[in-house]
């Protein structure tokens, strides 16, 4: 697609600058290079599934970020970053949705609210993946957000194993320097993290990490040349 062509269809969705999820589905179907056209249907997936701004919309934001990953930059810590701001802005100001990737939130529950399924305990391999679990279990269609709702406002702390079983305890991050926490870049702004959370994975010593000044290092990118 052209400059000029996407220059035309780029649309101002609030803060942000998007391009309809139509005008990549026409190129998807349309274009002669195959692999253009599996990129194109990978970046509409990371604009509406992974990184959702406005609906039936991908940000030109996530554009960026796509095209980065061609030389080796991971998503992950943008992903955690975002999916962390999205359930600290719904816990503060007590009402709102989660906006993230809620296939991921899924895989998470699914790991740890083992009253889900009714199994007390699983058995882990060195090679298992919990995603790789999710995407071979069958869908299912009976289960209601009432029942989702009744699910998630009834758990117990007993009923979620907070440690992810299938990681192997070895060398844990949970310093950055003397910085006990640390920004995590997204493609909109920064959060802050505390790497010392980890420990809480690996089933090792439970404490409060030292929170303090954490949300003075937030913000959001301004500007078209921030």
């Amino acid at each position: 697609m052209s400059e000029q062509r996407i220059t035309a269809r780029i649309k101002q969705k609030g803060e942000c600058k998007c391009i309809l999820w139509r005008n990549l589905r026409d190129l998807i179907l349309a274009h002669p290079d195959m692999k253009k056209r599996v990129d194109v249907f990978a970046l509409s997936i990371y604009g509406l599934i992974l990184f959702p701004r406005a609906l039936g919309h991908v940000d030109e934001a996530v554009t960026n970020l796509f095209d980065r990953l061609s030389k080796g930059v991971t998503p992950v810590p943008a992903i955690l970053a975002e999916s962390f701001r999205s359930l600290n802005a719904c816990i503060r100001s007590r009402e709102g949705r989660f906006v993230g990737c809620a296939q991921l939130l899924l895989v998470w529950f699914h790991s740890h609210f083992w009253k889900m399924d009714k199994i007390s305990y699983r058995v882990f391999s060195d090679n298992y993946s919990p995603l790789k679990e999710i995407a071979t279990t069958p869908k299912r269609d009976d289960v209601s957000e009432e029942n989702w709702v009744a699910l998630l406002q009834n758990l117990q702390e007993e009923d979620i194993e907070w440690r992810a079983p299938w990681l192997v305890p070895s060398e844990i991050l949970f310093r950055c320097g003397s910085f006990d926490w640390v920004p995590l870049l997204r493609i909109w702004g920064a959060i802050c993290y505390a790497p010392l959370l980890v420990l809480r994975q690996y089933g090792s010593r439970q404490f409060i990490p030292a929170t303090h000044g954490l949300e003075q290092c937030e913000f959001s990118y301004k500007g078209d040349n921030y």
